[in-house]
C-alpha cells in the first residue's frame, strides 16, 4: 500500500474506488490490488 499526500494517479486506475474509512481515505482495487494507496 502507498501512503501519500495525493491519491489522483491512483484514483485515476481502471477499477480504483475512492473510500472514507476512519476517517482517512483510502483508494481500493479491486482489479489490480497494487494500487492501493491511503492519504496522510
Amino acid at each position: 500500500m502507498k501512503v501519500r499526500a495525493s491519491l489522483k494517479s491512483l484514483a485515476a486506475q481502471p477499477g480504483a474506488q475512492v473510500v472514507r474509512r476512519r476517517g482517512r481515505i483510502f483508494v481500493i482495487n479491486k482489479k489490480n490490488p497494487r494500487f492501493k494507496g491511503r492519504q496522510k
